[in-house]
């Protein structure tokens, strides 16, 4: 598989261009634009085989593009989650402790925390000011950038941390980066005590020799380098991500290892889809949201009115809103809810139901049912509306496999489904398999991308 594969370049680009769901709603964006794409809010009237996007926050987008047919028939969407379990910065991340610096943080989405010490993390976001100015974060990705760690006990010392239980053995409060560090003042007490009596030098320069040392010169630096003091943490909003570029995996290049593939690996292939299939009868979407993976809440998840709003605005300017006819479009559409199902794990198979797993390689997976347990969160798909996307794609010679997260009492997990289907349209979750999903580095297999790039494809165009 060494062949130049432009689906999957443009993929691996895009994940090491988008870490958080602000760089992949900017990209999606931009690649919209170069697609003919126009912001909806910008347009005062549409008609079919018009293309608009409009987006929250710069952390959700909806894609558009305007079909042959009555609105009311309802509309075919993918719909994707562009944000991926990170850790987040505290309000009042900056302390030193012992001569080092650290940022606090919150971990965001399940984690298992001992997987994020002691391999190299980059922060991006954004540090909105008082002035009104936004200050855009990314450092750790060049390969020219500082990179930094989470600490851990050496195993000589570890005796008592090796008895705890996983979810235990790494506090949440323990997770803090390691930011800089300076020399202990009894090391260089003679060079402090003279550089205190050296007039040469500036006022900011002894107190670099005094008291919390270590983390005024972070505060130096990230003031000449980004104008950003230590209250204006208050209002930012960074995130710690891995360090490092999307690679191909094994020697056949058959797998992609990186960060984030859930549900970027959903979330691009359904982008590209859409930016690539001319609306037919049917009204197209592109739905890309925020906050799945905490619940679908705040302004930019699922569990929003963006959706439902962005739908009313193309409804006003199609010149054909009413309450109604919003109602009677949401509840004839069709969705596949693009995300992301574990894949078979060889290594762990005692965790799976193999007859009712996804298997790397083996094609898109259409998962009719999510939740825990007994099903608890779950939307139920309609068996009649997975019997036309199986007809559908069978014609189309695109491979699928139907399964499960894993068995049945080991847990269980959701997606957006449920709450597209709360709107009476017709939802099937249908992604790529993962493997060792949620972790820092995720792998998915190329063909898999390939199948879910092509089963949206054909999904769009569906009377």
């Amino acid at each position: 598989m060494e062949e130049k594969d432009s689906l999957i370049d443009g993929y691996m680009k895009f994940l090491d261009a988008g870490k958080t769901e602000r760089e992949c709603c900017a990209r999606i964006v931009s690649m919209a634009k170069e697609h003919g794409f126009k912001n909806l809010l910008e347009t005062e009237s549409l008609k079919p085989g018009d293309k608009v996007y409009v987006s929250k926050w710069g952390k959700a987008v909806a894609l558009f593009q305007i079909g042959s047919g009555s609105i009311e028939d309802g509309m075919n969407i993918l719909g994707a989650h562009i944000d991926s379990p990170r850790l987040d910065v505290k309000q009042n991340p900056l302390y030193e402790s012992d001569c080092l610096v650290y940022l606090n943080t919150h971990y965001y989405g399940g984690i298992k925390k001992y997987q994020w010490v002691t391999m190299p993390l980059a922060i991006h976001g954004v540090v909105c000011k008082k002035d009104g100015s936004t200050v855009q974060v990314c450092v750790g990705e060049k390969d020219s950038d500082p990179v930094f760690c989470i600490s851990d006990i050496l195993p000589h010392l570890a005796q008592k941390q090796m008895k705890e239980t996983a979810s235990d053995f790494i506090p949440g409060e323990s997770l803090d980066l390691i930011l800089g560090s300076e020399i202990p003042p009894a090391r260089f007490k003679d060079e402090t005590d003279s550089d205190s009596k050296d007039e040469s030098k500036s006022d900011e320069e002894k107190s670099l020799k005094s008291g919390e040392k270590a983390k005024k010169n972070i505060l130096k630096i990230l003031r000449d380098s980004y104008g950003i003091e230590e209250e204006d943490f208050g209002s930012a909003e960074l995130e710690i991500v891995p360090a490092g570029k999307a690679r191909y995996m094994g020697f056949d290049r058959s797998l992609v290892l990186s960060y984030g593939q859930d549900d970027r690996s959903c979330a691009y292939t359904s982008a590209m889809a859409m930016l690539e299939t001319a609306a037919e009868k049917r009204t197209t979407c592109c739905l890309c949201v925020d906050k799945e993976e905490i619940g679908s809440v705040g302004a930019t998840g699922m569990a929003s009115h963006f959706f439902e709003n962005a739908v009313a605005e193309l409804l006003a300017r199609l010149g054909n809103y009413s309450e109604l006819t919003l109602r009677r479009c949401l509840n004839s559409s069709y969705m596949l809810s693009s995300d992301v199902n574990s894949a078979f794990d060889p290594q762990h198979s005692d965790l799976y139901d193999k007859p009712n797993s996804s298997f790397l390689n083996g094609g898109i997976v259409f998962n009719k049912y999510t939740g825990s347990r007994g099903k608890s969160g779950a939307s139920d798909a309609s068996p009649e509306f997975i019997a036309k996307i199986r007809g559908l794609l069978s014609d189309a010679g695109v491979t699928y496999q139907m399964a499960e997260l894993g068995k049945v009492d080991q847990g269980g997990g959701g997606t957006i489904a449920y709450l597209a289907a709360k709107y009476g349209m017709y939802v099937l979750d249908a992604g790529v398999p993962v493997m060792s999903m949620h972790a820092p580095w995720e792998i998915t297999a190329v063909e898999d991308l390939r199948q879910a790039f092509a089963a949206y494809k054909f999904f769009l165009t569906a009377d």
